[in-house]
């Protein structure tokens, strides 16, 4: 049973123009003497409507030209096959078909008759923008304008499903009423074509609101269609005046709508005879529609039931013969399967071998990597203490001290006066000693850590300058380890003293925020401030290699005249 004449003629049409193939010459092989004579068949079979032998003899055609690798009669043969399942319903099949023609496209102009056949099947399954997009691909393959009138008039068909109605009235009127498009279809051959884009353009204009409008454009479509008894599209046409009247006028909706259904019951046309009876039954409920439903329902069982016949005559037919090729190559890798899945496992091992050292090998050079780094980092941040102290111990001490001996030998100590001052510069310089050494001493890193940070800034905090925290103890210092403690309690001081010796600051502000996976430290003070490539003769690169031992970061923000400001981030 056929899915509809209007199928054999679309799919023909795009056929008859890649319908060049190869031709037999006279020193021809057998094998290519036997292809060539199963096609032809094939062909014949196919224009009788046998599909079924048709189809056969196409996929047996296809078997013999891959055996001797013609392209252009593969790509053919699986066309025809594509066909014959789309139009016996089967849209799947028909899609999986026309997808392998595909590679074949590139070796005869195959490429606008696959994409229609696969826009046809989408559009069958509602799919209709992969339609759309089929349907363009097959305008574009297409060479000229008659070739593209089809596809386009496809393509407009789609949009009306869609309820695009502007974009399909566009598109219809460019094919009737551009010059180019309009001088073809004024051949008496292309009358057909013209009636059905005249109808669709009414059932468009229709469907869009413009009732009057549509209604003139869909019944000159059918007397058309009347005229060069083009009795298929007469079916379509009678459809879309029976949908026009169905609000309007019940009885002349019937009457259009039986029209349809005898049409295509003289023409075998299942579809359209169950779409014509969906509108009478629709139109009205009585009980004297009853044998219309009954017709509806007996109808679309036995379609159901001979389109999977066809379906699996069509699955076993490719069955059989890929199981019969499948039995001859198995038979033949066999062996070698099972030789090479041998050598595979043991390339396999090698590899996983191979794999796993390398795999440690990396893991302890990273291993190493890190610890080294770490290594380097806390080495150069000791170089860096021990030399800043080494610094502070020269600039500031090691001067006074030889004053002061200077001092003693110079003057004579039986003066009390001289006795006192000599006290009070050694009594001096011990307090300079020990303020050094408690810049330095050990931190306390247990429950007093947030009061020995207190009383470390405090010592900072004088009549002229003002040191503020905020939220020291909103941290839970307990999650803290040691040496991210003595790191910020480090980074503190080096920041006060960074701030008394060049800032001149007369306010602090050292604000704490509590982050669910850092500690963060903000420092502003109201400083002189300093250029930012002076930063590092400031001693505060020191900080950073601090802040990289314990993975942290610091930004430092500063102008001259504008103040100091560091940003700290310290993970928990």
């Amino acid at each position: 049973m056929l899915r509809s004449p209007f199928f054999s003629f679309i799919i023909l049409f795009f056929l008859f123009s890649c319908n060049e193939k190869k031709t037999i010459t006279n020193n021809a092989e057998p094998l290519e003497k036997e292809a060539l004579s199963l096609q032809v068949k094939a062909d014949e079979n196919y224009g009788k409507q046998n599909l079924n032998t048709a189809y056969y003899e196409f996929h047996k055609s296809k078997i013999l030209f891959e055996t001797l690798k013609d392209s252009v009669n593969i790509g053919y043969s699986l066309i025809q096959m594509a066909s014959i399942q789309q139009i016996n319903g089967d849209y799947y099949g028909s899609k999986e078909t026309a997808t392998e023609a595909l590679p074949y496209a590139k070796f005869n102009n195959y490429s606008g008759c696959i994409n229609n056949i696969l826009g046809v099947a989408d559009k069958e399954l509602s799919l209709y923008n992969d339609a759309i997009f089929y349907y363009k691909e097959s305008v574009n393959a297409s060479e000229n304008l008659n070739e593209k009138q089809g596809p386009l008039g496809n393509i407009a068909a789609v949009y009306i499903q869609q309820k695009k109605y502007d974009k399909a009235i566009t598109l219809l009127e460019f094919l009737l009423e551009s010059p180019a498009s309009k001088k073809i279809l004024m051949e008496k051959t292309k009358a057909n074509k013209k009636s059905r884009f005249q109808d669709n353009l009414g059932y468009a204009y229709f469907k869009k609101g413009l009732d009057q409008k549509g209604f003139d454009s869909m019944n000159e479509a059918l007397q058309l269609r009347n005229e060069i008894n083009d009795t298929y599209g007469s079916i379509e046409s009678y459809l879309h005046l029976a949908d026009y009247y169905a609000k309007k006028d019940v009885q002349k909706s019937d009457e259009n709508a039986l029209a349809a259904y005898n049409a295509a019951t003289k023409l075998n046309s299942v579809d359209e005879r169950l779409e014509a009876l969906q509108i009478i039954i629709s139109n009205n409920h009585s009980p004297l529609k009853s044998k219309y439903v009954q017709k509806y329902f007996t109808l679309n069982d036995s379609v159901i039931k001979i389109r999977n016949n066809f379906k699996n005559k069509f699955a076993k037919i490719k069955y059989d013969s890929k199981k019969e090729k499948d039995e001859n190559v198995i038979l033949r890798l066999e062996k070698s399967e099972n030789l090479l899945a041998l050598q595979r496992a043991k390339y396999l091992r090698i590899v996983f071998a191979i794999g796993f050292i390398f795999l440690v090998i990396l893991i302890a050079i990273l291993i190493r990597y890190y610890k080294n780094k770490n290594k380097v980092i806390e080495f150069k941040t000791s170089y860096n203490t021990e030399a800043r102290i080494a610094k502070k111990l020269h600039d500031e001490l090691a001067n006074d001290v030889y004053h002061v001996i200077a001092f003693a030998e110079s003057q004579s100590l039986s003066t009390e006066s001289t006795k006192e001052n000599l006290l009070q510069k050694l009594d001096d310089i011990y307090g300079r000693v020990r303020g050094i050494s408690k810049e330095n001493n050990r931190i306390e890193t247990g429950i007093d850590f947030t009061n020995s940070i207190k009383e470390m800034l405090s010592t900072y905090n004088t009549s002229e300058r003002n040191i503020m925290v905020s939220n020291l103890e909103d941290i839970n210092w307990e999650i803290v380890d040691d040496i991210k403690k003595i790191t910020i309690s480090r980074i503190l001081q080096e920041l006060m003293v960074n701030m008394k010796k060049h800032s001149n600051a007369n306010l602090v502000v050292i604000k704490f925020e509590n982050d669910p996976k850092s500690i963060l430290i903000n420092y502003t003070d109201n400083g002189e401030g300093c250029e930012k490539t002076k930063i590092a003769k400031n001693g505060l690169k020191n900080m950073e290699s601090r802040i990289q031992a314990v993975k942290g970061t610091i930004d430092f923000d500063t102008e001259p005249g504008k103040g100091f400001r560091a940003k700290i981030s310290i993970p928990k």
